[in-house]
């Protein structure tokens, strides 16, 4: 692994290759990185158990000093792999408040936002592959 992301690299055990690996990767594949677990009731409706995270799903936290709330994904920062939620702020010391990032592996999607066609043919297509086996 000498180059800064190499396609043709599979796995490592060495933690610092995953890191570097994870770092370096560009963007269409850290695009996978920031997806959640879906609620019971949307995993038994799409056969899925889950998905990428999109601005305007509704999402719960289940982990950290914010677990329980929920709140709607503003913001999805691929370069991070972090996810910025309204109604999730921290106050600084000056008494302002600030938006605080989540990392995706701590949520739990309630609700999808279905406004893109090609986000409902993706949960489409693996409905029918369910019924059809």
């Amino acid at each position: 692994m000498k180059t800064k992301f190499a396609t043709s690299w599979k796995r490592s055990v060495q933690p610092r290759k995953q890191r570097k690996y994870r770092h370096n990767a560009p963007l269409h594949i850290k695009q996978k990185f920031v997806s959640a677990h879906l609620s019971k009731e949307l995993r038994k409706k799409y056969s899925k158990r889950s998905i990428n995270l999109r601005k305007g799903d509704n999402v719960k936290v289940m982990r950290g000093q914010f677990r329980n709330k929920q709140g709607k994904v503003e913001e999805v920062d691929l370069k991070k792999t972090r996810v910025y939620i309204s109604g999730i702020e921290i106050s600084k010391k000056d008494g302002t408040k600030t938006r605080h990032p989540l990392h995706p592996s701590n949520l739990l999607v309630t609700e999808l936002n279905i406004d893109d066609k090609m986000r409902n043919k993706v949960l489409e297509r693996k409905k029918k592959n369910v019924k059809a086996s």
